[in-house]
């Protein structure tokens, strides 16, 4: 596999930009390497009329979307951020609820796909918050107090079976058992939202009744 295409790759997944020498470390390469190959993507983007691009700022490079369909995006971003979120967004939320602060790699370790986009969205709807852990080098996700109060929650130890699946031998689970674990929680928090439906369709067809 060419540097070009690791490169590639790379920037597609990172949700941060990335130094040429922080890439060069994870593929094993030289620096000056990476800067050629960097380069040369970049001139590829910009002439090949493709919907990304490759831009740097202070050294750091990452992998967007083209100028020229901004308004596009603009538009896209804002229906995306305003409307439900999807099954995919409702699990990754609920690990990072159950299990945060966690790092993308275990949230996808846990879901089993790349979680970059999933985690844009929730981090722009502010149900999120990413804070960089300088010992690890890497970056941790936690819920924020808007996603507790949107839940009508004082503290996430209100969550269902919090202290279980927030216990750090928790962890240790399997992929598949975690992921039922995770299903289980989505499910009741469902049929919980679905009775107050029902309970509140119930007290306006009384209150239509006594009219």
């Amino acid at each position: 596999m060419s540097v070009k295409s690791q490169l590639e790759s790379l920037l597609f997944v990172g949700i941060k930009p990335l130094s040429a020498k922080e890439l060069a470390n994870l593929i094993g390469a030289k620096t000056e390497e990476v800067h050629e190959a960097l380069e040369e993507l970049t001139v590829e983007y910009k002439n090949s009329g493709r919907g990304l691009a490759l831009i740097s700022n202070n050294g750091h490079y990452q992998l967007t979307t083209s100028s020229d369909n901004s308004s596009l995006i603009k538009d896209f971003l804002k229906d995306e951020i305003n409307g439900e979120l999807s099954q995919p967004s409702l699990e990754a939320l609920t690990i990072i609820a159950y299990r945060g602060p966690i790092a993308k790699i275990e949230i996808e370790k846990i879901r089993g796909v790349n979680c970059s986009l999933i985690i844009r969205n929730l981090l722009l709807r502010g149900l999120i918050e990413e804070k960089f852990n300088k010992v690890k080098n890497e970056n941790y996700y936690s819920v924020t107090n808007d996603f507790i109060r949107f839940l009508g929650l004082s503290t996430l130890n209100d969550l269902p079976e919090y202290e279980k699946l927030n216990k750090l031998e928790s962890l240790n689970l399997n992929e598949g058992e975690i992921e039922k674990e995770v299903e289980a929680v989505i499910e009741k928090e469902e049929q919980v939202l679905n009775d107050q439906e029902e309970e509140a369709d119930e007290e306006t067809e009384e209150a239509d009744d006594n009219k």
